[in-house]
């Protein structure tokens, strides 16, 4: 054999090789529904471009649960799950477990929004991929509120009357079903967003403050609780104690609410063929504390990180660059309304087609705030557990919001100790 036709002969082999060798991936990932179709329906494009293969999987739709879930399998170095999807607030927290992803993304981590790669950066590694952003709003039932020459609520105060109002109206009407208000009053996650707007929008602080200055526990902050509990069986079921953004948007498209704050992902479904609200509803930032201030939605979203236990971490961050790409956070935006990270989708006319509501959001994302993850890094988990948990403990009537936010002062400095 001639020295060309060996080299041709190692070529082939390696060529033949490195098929035989394509990654078998891994990514975990809480997508359910029409989220968990157009996830496997990008990891088919994926699989058909680079031969390499993914499996998702599943995992519950609270973040908390899956938080819980990470931190156990990466303390065991488990080396099963390749890529995570994590929440905005999770980069401090695990930041020693991801593979630094700053070098391998350095052509196109330009294109996102500088303070979405800064809340994903931590002591200057880029822990996780920006994939797509979230700011709640509230969203309104057009059709009623013109019905009784209403206008969108500046204000949590007007937002009460306003729902009480038509609720009650609607009812007297023959609507018995129908509510003024749904939201997230669960005991998880997404509670710490709900009271976090309430009580920033209403000058009551950020749980913990960016100089790690616990500040809870105000009159600002108890008084904007204690409004929300009085909503609770008047103008909100009872059972939006144990609502989660699903719940919510359940009584919401079925066209028993009147209000409901939620995130961008139920505008595409409110506008749906099954959906008994299609064209008659509207969004509008949440409402302030009182006129003249400003709203407060929580910064929110979901990234993509690489376990640096994985056996696959170059397949593993291709997949991360191709999930987080211009062409896919589009394909995500027109399919399912989810906000990009990519600032230069929202002036793509494609997606002002499809979503022409994406500008909306843009006066949303200018005031909104971040969950204190940053201050109280390692320990936010905690932080927020015993924050919704005395938000929860008050909705419910177990004790009063200013006793339960001075306990949990008590709490929060005990967790802290000589730091966060």
């Amino acid at each position: 054999m001639n020295l060309n036709s060996l080299v041709a002969g190692l070529l082939v082999s390696a060529t033949l090789g490195a098929v035989v060798q394509a990654a078998d991936l891994k990514i975990a990932a809480g997508s359910t529904g029409s989220n968990f179709t157009f996830l496997r329906t990008q990891l088919d494009k994926f699989e058909a471009d680079t031969g390499n293969k993914v499996t998702i999987v599943q995992m519950t739709t609270s973040s908390s649960a899956n938080f819980s879930q990470y931190r156990l399998w990466l303390a065991a170095g488990n080396k099963d799950v390749d890529v995570y999807q994590t929440d905005v607030v999770w980069a401090p927290q695990l930041a020693d477990q991801f593979v630094d992803l700053t070098e391998a993304t350095k052509d196109v981590i330009g294109d996102h929004f500088p303070s979405i790669v800064a809340s994903q950066t931590v002591d200057g590694k880029l822990v996780a991929m920006p994939n797509y952003t979230d700011a709640p709003a509230l969203f309104y039932r057009k059709d009623l509120l013109e019905k009784y020459g209403k206008l969108p609520p500046k204000t949590w105060a007007e937002l009460g009357e306003t729902a009480k109002e038509i609720q009650d109206k609607e009812r007297a009407a023959g609507q018995k079903d129908l509510w003024g208000f749904v939201f997230q009053a669960s005991a998880y996650e997404g509670l710490t967003c709900n009271a976090l707007e309430w009580i920033a929008s209403a000058g009551g602080g950020h749980i913990v403050e960016a100089n790690g200055d616990i500040s809870i526990n105000n009159e600002k902050a108890a008084a904007a609780i204690e409004t929300v509990k009085g909503w609770v069986g008047t103008i909100a079921p009872q059972g939006v104690l144990a609502y989660k953004e699903e719940e919510a948007r359940g009584v919401w498209q079925t066209g028993n609410s009147v209000f409901m704050r939620n995130w961008p992902y139920a505008y595409a479904l409110g506008n749906g063929n099954d959906s008994a609200i299609k064209g008659k509803f509207g969004v509008t930032p949440l409402p302030a504390g009182e006129a003249g201030q400003d709203p407060a939605s929580t910064l929110g979203g979901w990234n993509l990180a690489v376990s640096k236990y994985s056996d696959n971490q170059e397949a593993a961050i291709q997949l991360v660059k191709f999930l987080a790409s211009k062409e896919t956070q589009k394909k995500r935006v027109v399919q399912l309304s989810s906000m990009p990270t990519i600032a230069a989708l929202y002036d793509d006319k494609d997606v002002a087609e499809a979503q022409p509501f994406m500008p909306t959001w843009k006066p949303i994302f200018e005031t909104a705030v971040p969950r204190p993850s940053a201050a109280a890094k390692v320990k936010y988990n905690e932080v927020s557990a015993k924050f919704w948990g005395a938000v929860h403990n008050t909705l419910s009537g177990n004790g009063t919001a200013a006793d339960n936010l001075e306990l949990l002062e008590v709490e929060l400095t005990d967790l802290k100790g000589n730091g966060w």
